[in-house]
């Protein structure tokens, strides 16, 4: 017979109430956890039996925690940040050329770099298995809080982040943010201003993509009407090609552009001011202690010395 602790400390049901916090919304949550509502809704009754008291509450249509789900939040925060110390004092231990490395990569970025370094790691390092999964920034930090991934390659800053305390960052190039359209008048310009490039309709990334939010704030900062967007893509492969075959604008990052270089009919533009940010490898503290991943960013260090970021996404291009 399970104990009070086996059942209030059981994965499934810490997941399940971690997802439901982060969403608060019973509906969502299921989606995401793949199971039906019905089914969350038991087991987070079971669990408010198992502790004693209710961990959320409604106001209106809107979910809220109680205070004891903040205490149950905080405790399982605090279960899983053990876990994921004790994880990496174990794999400290390890060798450094052999075993997994999981690579969550922003889907907005290009990744021709990671792919070409990958196989060239793997040829030094065949025992060494690399994992690089595309994801959305929402899922790089959940894999990270959940130890599912070593390493994370996204932008930075990132201002919906609050809490940086157990990760660290690692700069690999400065970005900036183009402006992209097929306008003839725009053939020998090379900045242009925030109130110009709202003449014709956007395609850009889905809302709360990180690119989608630096062009709200952005606009934002500089008192400048938002553009209008006519359609939304996930990757920066998409948005150029639906730009290319439209009448629209959008703006894409300087790194994708270098490896893609726009055709005689697109026009690329650096705003005014400039829009950059930075490409990071992300990971939790200490995790560059372990030694295949010390032994991987040592490398990756050593492939950008040899030759830079930059030079190496135009000699893709140029394959």
């Amino acid at each position: 017979m399970k104990t009070t602790q086996e059942s209030i400390f059981s994965s499934k049901t810490l997941t399940y109430f971690l997802q439901l916090a982060e969403t608060m919304n019973y509906t969502q949550a299921a989606q995401i956890l793949g199971i039906t509502q019905p089914a969350l809704t038991q087991q987070i009754k079971k669990l408010e039996r198992t502790v004693g008291a209710p961990l959320f509450y409604s106001v209106g249509k809107k979910l809220r925690l109680s205070d004891a789900g903040y205490t149950m939040l905080n405790a399982t925060h605090g279960i899983y940040s053990v876990l994921n110390k004790a994880t990496d004092e174990i794999q400290q231990t390890t060798s450094a050329t052999q075993g997994t490395i999981n690579i969550g990569v922003l889907a907005s970025i290009e990744d021709h770099v990671f792919e070409d370094f990958a196989i060239k790691y793997y040829e030094a390092n065949p025992n060494v298995i690399i994992s690089l999964h595309m994801l959305t920034r929402k899922e790089i930090w959940e894999r990270l809080e959940n130890n599912r991934i070593d390493l994370a390659v996204m932008y930075l800053p990132d201002e919906s982040i609050k809490n940086w305390k157990p990760y660290q960052s690692k700069k690999i190039i400065q970005d900036e943010l183009l402006f992209i359209s097929g306008d003839e008048k725009l053939a020998k310009k090379k900045r242009i201003k925030f109130k110009d490039t709202t003449l014709n309709p956007w395609v850009t990334y889905p809302e709360n993509y990180y690119l989608d939010q630096v062009v709200k704030e952005s606009y934002k900062n500089q008192l400048a009407d938002l553009p209008t967007a006519v359609a939304r893509f996930t990757t920066p492969q998409q948005i150029y090609r639906f730009v290319a075959a439209t009448n629209t604008n959008t703006a894409l990052p300087n790194s994708f552009m270098v490896a893609n270089p726009a055709t005689d009919k697109l026009h690329t533009l650096s705003f005014e001011p400039a829009i950059k940010f930075d490409l990071n490898f992300v990971f939790r503290k200490d995790k560059d202690q372990i030694p295949r991943i010390k032994n991987f960013l040592d490398e990756f260090d050593a492939y950008l010395r040899t030759e830079d970021y930059i030079s190496r996404l135009q000699k893709i291009n140029q394959k």
